[in-house]
């Protein structure tokens, strides 16, 4: 049962991989064509080998003159053939190459339009694995196949035509033994499908721990964990060292078995020959030429089962890599029209019900009306919902139930595109590229001039820092800010929302990582820039918040009270007992 399942498995697999290697057909058919070419002219040169041993066969009676022509003929042959296997190897190295950057490119723009709910769910360094190692294995698996299977199968064509116009009833010796190594390289190949998934599924694991590891390394040694990280390590480790040495014993067998049966092959062809020879029927350089003919005949059942074990691990990377490929990406939009650009900043939540989990509710029943240009405040202990709600309204994540309108319409309607591009967003969680510090402040307007970059960055206090940098605004920081402080990190993103001016903010501790000082500088510039706007501000420090028109107190996805700052404080609630726990003296 399990033999058919991995069969069929294969076989969905191989349709896929030969549907893109049909982009390429023009180069497969010269492939093929140079393949054909350089083995004809390979098989060639036995027969001229056994030409030549006839005019030396007999003493004092050497025919030079004759030998001297079949050795230069021998000499071109070798020379043309290596030639064209030079550029066959070429042509091959294209296809293998052009194919799976085809498929990377592929898998690339699928992460691109995958829903977050998937990427949530797997770790990154899984997925980077599915993209790199995955793509690599099958690429070399499939460079394998190409050189050696297009050739194998065409060497034996060629050599079982010479050996039948030799002689027909040794050829018949070989015909009948040798297809025994196919049978014995398939029975093998089949049963190591599963076991080289499982050695690519562990080899993600491993690679989702080292990224974990190595994008948290500060906190991993402050909190003197890595013990504990180095035994995950070895654990992981030594799973997929016992899975690869299964995998790979059970694949290595399938050279011996096929080389025990090509020798027995090669064994009852010697004694045929040899009696033919003594029988007179042919002669003892068409019998070196013959035995020259069943090595090249069965050296290709070799190379070919190697190759079937080999692709057994390609197609187990492959079926990763589509598995990522043909994950359901996000609803489209692309018919949908786009939002207009004069957003006035309404936001309607009518009865919204959201959960990540179906079986643990999380936001249930939940209205909001927010008016053009109202300051939102958001606030309530971890896990109430405030960064959900954040990316319901990006729509990050689609509600289960109920609807959130923009200026009356269901974002829903509109592309995610133009939705985004009414809000500007600064989170807790910096993201910066690699780039210059030009380049990550006009992330969101890169036809942005000199001046206006300066004021954005100026406005968010982040000019002075800039300035020291060795390079100024062209200075080239690394991935995620690379030596930059956080705080200096928060400034830039700041900048860069600063810069675009959207009719609509999104503030989630927005200033978490930054001094008090330079804090109180940047809530008078965020004032500023909030006038006008409707603003979302999610906030663990109310004193930042003292100033919202409406706050929002959450608890268990639910909004428990609301208000403006003294009305809460006054109705001695929940929020004010966080805000006393705060200031209390």
């Amino acid at each position: 049962m399990q033999g058919r399942n991995n069969a069929s498995s294969n076989d969905a697999v191989w349709k896929k991989v030969l549907c893109r290697i049909g982009v390429y057909r023009w180069l497969l058919a010269l492939s093929v064509g140079l393949a054909g070419v350089s083995t004809a002219l390979t098989l060639w040169i036995p027969l001229l080998a056994g030409h030549a041993i006839d005019c030396v066969v007999a003493r004092g009676n050497v025919d030079f003159v004759t030998l001297r022509g079949i050795l230069g003929k021998i000499v071109l042959s070798a020379a043309v053939t290596a030639a064209l296997q030079w550029l066959m190897n070429t042509v091959n190295n294209k296809i293998a190459f052009e194919v799976v950057r085809d498929i990377r490119t592929e898998a690339f723009e699928k992460i691109q339009r995958l829903p977050l709910r998937y990427l949530d769910a797997h770790a990154y360094g899984e997925i980077v694995s599915r993209v790199i190692s995955d793509a690599d294995q099958f690429g070399d698996g499939l460079l394998m196949g190409f050189t050696q299977f297009f050739t194998g199968v065409i060497t034996i064509l060629g050599t079982l035509l010479f050996m039948l116009r030799i002689h027909a009833g040794i050829a018949a010796v070989v015909v009948v033994m040798t297809p025994l190594s196919l049978v014995v390289a398939r029975f093998i190949a089949t049963r190591t499908h599963t076991m080289f998934r499982l050695q690519s599924e562990t080899r993600g694991e491993q690679t989702a721990l080292i990224d974990e590891m190595m994008n948290h390394q500060k906190v991993v040694q402050a909190f003197g964990h890595e013990e504990a990280s180095l035994a995950d390590f070895d654990e992981i480790n030594r799973r997929l060292s016992a899975c690869s040495l299964r995998a790979t014993f059970f694949s290595s067998l399938t050279n011996p078995g096929t080389r025990f049966v090509n020798n027995m092959v090669y064994a009852a062809v010697t004694l045929a020959g040899a009696l033919a020879a003594i029988g007179g029927s042919i002669t003892p350089g068409v019998l070196a030429a013959f035995l020259s003919y069943v090595n090249q005949y069965t050296k290709p059942f070799n190379e070919i089962s190697g190759v079937m074990t080999e692709l057994q691990n390609s197609l187990a990377c492959a079926e990763r890599v589509f598995d990522l490929i043909e994950q359901p990406a996000q609803s489209s939009d692309e018919t949908l029209p786009s939002m207009s650009e004069s957003v006035s900043g309404q936001v309607t939540l009518d009865h919204v019900s959201f959960s990540y989990v179906p079986q643990t509710r999380l936001i249930e029943n939940f209205c909001l009306d927010v008016k053009p240009g109202q300051r939102v405040a958001i606030v309530g202990p971890t896990g109430c919902g405030k960064t959900t709600l954040i990316n319901l309204l990006m729509r990050f994540y689609d509600v289960d139930d109920g609807a959130i309108r923009v200026d009356g319409e269901d974002i829903r309607s509109v592309t995610r595109a133009s939705l985004r591009r009414s809000y500007g967003m600064v989170l807790q969680e910096t993201w910066l590229r690699q780039g210059s510090i030009r380049e990550n402040i006009t992330m969101g307007k890169p036809d942005a001039d000199e001046d206006e970059m300066i004021a954005a960055a100026k406005a968010a206090h982040a000019h002075s820092f800039i300035r020291r940098l060795p390079d100024g605004y062209d200075t080239v920081i690394g991935e995620d800010g690379g030596s930059l402080s956080q705080g200096q990190k928060q400034l830039l993103c700041i900048a860069r929302v600063m810069l675009c001016l959207p009719p609509m903010l999104i503030l989630d501790e927005a200033t978490s990582s930054i001094d008090t000082r330079t804090e109180g500088k940047i809530q008078d510039a965020f004032g500023e820039m909030m006038k006008g706007r409707t603003s979302f501000i999610v906030a663990h420090r109310l004193s930042t918040i003292r100033d919202a028109d409406v706050i929002l107190v959450m608890k268990d996805g639910h909004v428990t009270e609301q208000g403006r700052h003294e009305t809460l404080l006054a109705q001695g609630g929940f929020y004010a007992s966080l805000y006393n726990s705060q200031f209390a003296t």
